[in-house]
């Protein structure tokens, strides 16, 4: 059992061995023997146990690989934690994170965590320190610095297994896009338009608004202030709170961040994109410094990489920002498969989540998720019908792939050398509409050229006192 001083050390020693080199995890022969353990089950912990960490956790449950040994929410009497604390109820239960990792840190061996953006980075900094294999919702981080510190500490820990919750990875597109651009199907793009213009996550706030939402009362049950984890002091506001907090710039990343993993993912890993070159905010309806603009179009420019021409994303939110679509685009049809939140499910759109690919001899549509591409128009997709490769099966669903990676029997789809660079994509997109201005970025340096602020903005602020030592590396 490690108790947070002991983190405290261990976070240091980490951060000398960023520059000595010769850190390793914990993880070792005993700990894996008990990941296994005799009904090849991994022992769990979940953060987040309502809304989406209820929906990942019967994911989890589904595969017939986990004991759920414990579960952890700073809001553990609402209404929307009460269907895990019935599912699960000789699980161990906690409020705060860091008392999980002291009390029992020795009873699991891998960590889910389905907490807001803004609070991923402290519980997954942690989980990696104490050599436990985690699983976190995207987007990764909300800010490019703490991407690029996971990055660091996935480097000197190389035996704990990461995944970020991009379900597409582990589904019928991630496979077909990969065998499609190694048979040269997909080849020479040089523009991709992606969009997700539904009634998700807008509201009816007014962007003319001065300052943060009036303090209320804190329900009884709930400890706000680990709810805040490393971010400054905001005042209890319902605003904030049940997915409200993905509209606002300092707890979210708007449908950006929502969204564009299950979008752009295999456009990003199978072209190498890495890192954008400039960022350009096209469209921000309703700006102001608060919560995200009512509809964004943000331009993407990735320079040429090896034999793959210099290439530019679009990237289209709000309900009254709907893209044109090329000749020939036929239906827009809406993936069944795209999992609810909080019960909901989203509703067909004119134009519903997806993209666009253009190449210089091919097009292609797509959906979110796991949704596979079509060629576009239907008479080019019947000529091309005899050149397209076999596309693999499936080997195992998102969920079980990360437990058998824990298992050492595959290996992770996204993990974070994957998923670290597309959350920071979004990050540079979500400054670019904070700051309203052109973002030009030096890849090899990471840093921002031409703006000062926008270059501070990238860390972001510093962590609140008493977090501060999840951010040592």
């Amino acid at each position: 059992m490690t108790t947070r001083r002991e983190f405290i050390k261990s976070a240091a020693l980490a951060s000398a061995g960023l520059a000595m080199g010769g850190i390793t995890t914990r993880t070792n022969a005993a700990s894996y023997s008990r990941i296994v353990g005799a009904n090849q089950k991994v022992n769990l912990a979940f953060i987040g146990v309502g809304n989406r960490g209820w929906e990942i956790m019967n994911d989890f449950a589904k595969t017939g690989l986990v004991n759920v040994v414990a579960l952890c929410d700073v809001d553990l009497g609402a209404e929307h934690t009460k269907n895990a604390l019935n599912k699960y109820p000789n699980a161990k239960r906690f409020k705060d994170f860091r008392e999980m990792f002291d009390k029992i840190g020795n009873e699991f061996e891998a960590v889910a965590i389905a907490t807001p953006d803004f609070a991923h980075f402290p519980a997954t900094m942690m989980s990696i320190v104490e050599g436990k294999h985690v699983f976190v919702e995207k987007p990764l981080t909300r800010t490019f610095h703490e991407s690029e510190l996971l990055l660091k500490a996935v480097a000197k820990y190389p035996n704990v297994v990461t995944q970020m919750g991009n379900q597409g990875h582990s589904e019928a597109n991630y496979f077909q896009f990969k065998a499609w651009k190694e048979a040269g199907i997909i080849k020479d793009v040089t523009a991709v338009t992606a969009h997700m213009n539904n009634p998700r996550r807008w509201h009816g706030w007014d962007p003319s608004i001065t300052r943060f939402p009036a303090a209320e009362p804190i329900p009884e049950t709930m400890d706000w202030d680990v709810w805040l984890m490393a971010q400054r002091h905001h005042d209890y506001n319902k605003d904030f709170h049940y997915g409200q907090w993905r509209c606002w710039y300092d707890f979210g990343m708007g449908a950006l961040g929502d969204w564009g993993a299950h979008i752009i993912d295999t456009v990003h890993e199978f072209l190498n994109l890495g890192l954008p070159e400039e960022v350009n905010p096209l469209r921000l309806k309703d700006h102001n410094d608060y919560f995200f603009p009512m509809s964004s179009t943000i331009e993407f420019k990735f320079p040429a990489r090896g034999n793959m021409p210099p290439l530019t994303i679009t990237w289209y939110d709000g309900l009254d920002n709907i893209p044109a679509v090329p000749e020939g685009y036929g239906v827009s049809e809406l993936d069944p498969n795209i999992p609810s939140v909080a019960g909901g499910k989203i509703q067909p759109a004119k134009l519903n989540p997806g993209k666009e690919i253009y190449s210089k001899e091919l097009t292609f549509k797509g959906g979110s998720h796991g949704s596979t591409l079509s060629i576009i128009p239907e008479e080019k997709a019947k000529e091309m019908e005899k050149h397209l490769p076999e596309v693999p099966p499936t080997p195992s669903n998102h969920y079980a792939n990360f437990l058998l990676a824990c298992m050492g029997k595959e290996k992770t789809r996204s993990p974070f050398e994957v998923a670290a660079p597309l959350s920071q994509v979004f990050c540079l997109g979500v400054a670019a509409q904070r700051l309203n201005r052109k973002i030009v970025f030096d890849r090899e340096t990471k840093r921002v050229m031409n703006d000062a602020f926008a270059d501070a903005y990238l860390i972001g602020e510093p962590p609140r006192k008493g977090w501060e030592e999840f951010y040592v590396i």
